[in-house]
Parts: structure tokens; sequence; C-alpha cells
């Protein structure tokens, strides 16, 4: 546990304390154990794995019962920083997936000195354009956001209250529709949602990013700045499951303008969404490539 920023965070942490940093974050409705093999792996190839709970997730609490329990982009990205700076940790390697990817990608994005590479899932440039969020994408993709719109209501905020680990499981079937886990890897994850925090963190999450409720005002200042889409110039690479199923995968990459560095993507077959615990060692190699790209 260490103080960093607005929370006391709750992290995982292996490998030499002398090796290269990589931070490994996890995604909505996951936890650190995502990367249990990941964190081997690298481990063994030297380098320092710090792997932290996100904010409304497991041991990490807020420091102040008056701090907002944002779930927002700039919460999350400032969450971050604020824990390399209480590490001092001057740069590291990032990686991450679903809200771990965003926060990772606003860094990236906004602080690149601190930042030697980007492993980033799914959509790859994980950074919000809340000013269009109004614009409708295809019945099929409207159809996979089914949850965030749920969340939208008071009856979505009751079920994630009563039935958080019901809900959560569907999640995890429906968005990885090829990787088998057992109850005992869900339920070692689904105890990280236990937090008190959790429900209004996870709500204010989905409702910020369509522009429906307000942001906290001390992130303020970082949400403007995301606001202008800035592009990512560390090296970076995309990993994409072909068979995710929230943001699906397409021939077609269309964040790759937003990288002016060095940049690769690749889908692979017969991962979903969480693509580091269904494909560890693809996650684990391209830290280590990006870590090499930014010596």
């Amino acid at each position: 546990m260490i103080e960093a920023g607005v929370l006391r965070v709750g992290y995982h942490e292996a490998g030499p304390a002398d090796g290269p940093v990589a931070i490994l974050l996890h995604g909505f409705p996951y936890d650190v154990h995502a990367y249990d093999a990941v964190t081997d792996m690298l481990a063994d190839r030297g380098y320092r794995c710090i792997v932290p709970y996100l904010r409304g997730y497991g041991p990490t609490r807020f420091l102040s019962p008056q701090t907002m329990r944002s779930g927002e982009q700039a919460a999350l990205g400032n969450d971050l920083l604020a824990l390399m700076d209480a590490l001092g940790i001057g740069k590291a390697v990032l990686g991450g997936y679903d809200w771990g990817g965003r926060a990772a990608c606003v860094v990236a994005a906004l602080w690149p000195e601190r930042v030697a590479g980007l492993v980033s899932c799914g959509t790859g440039y994980n950074i919000q354009d809340i000013a269009n969020a109004g614009q409708p994408a295809d019945p099929e993709t409207e159809f996979r956001y089914w949850y965030q719109y749920y969340f939208h209501t008071d009856r979505g905020v009751e079920g994630l209250s009563r039935n958080r680990r019901a809900l959560t499981h569907l999640l995890w079937k429906l968005w990885s529709p090829t990787w088998t886990f057992g109850q005992a890897t869900f339920d070692q994850s689904a105890d990280a949602f236990d937090n008190p925090d959790f429900v209004e963190v996870v709500i204010h999450s989905y409702r910020h990013r369509y522009g429906v409720v307000r942001g906290d005002p001390g992130v303020e200042e970082i949400e403007q700045r995301l606001a202008q889409q800035p592009s990512i110039s560390v090296p970076s690479v995309v990993l994409e499951g072909a068979d995710d199923g929230v943001t699906g995968s397409s021939a077609e990459d269309q964040t790759a303008h937003r990288f002016t560095g060095r940049y690769r993507r690749e889908i692979v077959p017969g991962v979903g969404h969480n693509f580091p615990q269904e494909a560890p060692q693809v996650f684990a190699d391209a830290i280590v490539e990006v870590g090499r790209a930014g010596d």
C-alpha cells in the first residue's frame, strides 16, 4: 500500500527492484489478477512489475470522504501519474486494457517523458472523445454497449449494487466468449468489486464519458487537454482480441493516425476482452518490445 494523490493504493509488485519498470493496469470488471502470468514472465526477464488496483477496486481507498468518486479518464490518468511519483518511478513501460488502457494512454499522450513505451488493448487509442459522444455508432456496436446505457438509469445502479457478481460474471462471458475460465478464477478477481466505492466509481465512469454528469473539478484541466485528442508519440503496440465482445476487431485500423511514434497493431485469434489473462505471452512480449524500442 502507498499513498498517492487522493488515494491509498493497493498494488502487487514482482521482479527485481532495480529492473526496468512495467506498470500494468486492469480494466472493468477485472483486477490485478489479470496480470498474474504476465508478471511472472516479465519478472523472469528482469522487469520490475507494478500492478495497482484502480480506484474503486480491492484495497485501494480514497484518503478523504470529500473526494469525488469519479471514474472519468482524467482521474484514472492522474492516479497513474501520482502513483509513479509516489513510488519514485521516473519512467516506465505502461500496459493496460479497458480502463487501465485508458489511464496508460492518458499518461503516454500528456506526459510522454514519463513513458518508455505503451501496450494498449482493444480500442488502442483509448482516450475518449466526449464532445462527440452523442454520435451513434452502428447498431451492432450499440448493442454491445447495453450495460453502459443500463448504468445511466437508477435501475442499473441498483442492479450493479445488488447483483454485482452475477452481472460482472455475465460480462466476462459475453466479452470473452472463447475463454474458458473457472469459477475460482472469477471469484479471485470478483473480491475486488466489494470495495465500498466500486459502484459509485463505475456509474460515474459510464455516465461521464457520454457527458451525462460533470467531472471532478480537481482534474478538469486534464480533461480539457484530453478534449484536444492529443497524439501518442511513444513506442506503442496495440493488441486486439479477434473475439472481443465489447470492441470487436476490424481489418481497418481506425486509430493508427493517433500514434506518431513507432507503432504496431496485432489482432490475435481466440482472444477476447481480457487480453493479458487470456494471452499472457503475447502481452508480455509486447511489453518487452516497446521497452526495448524506448531505450
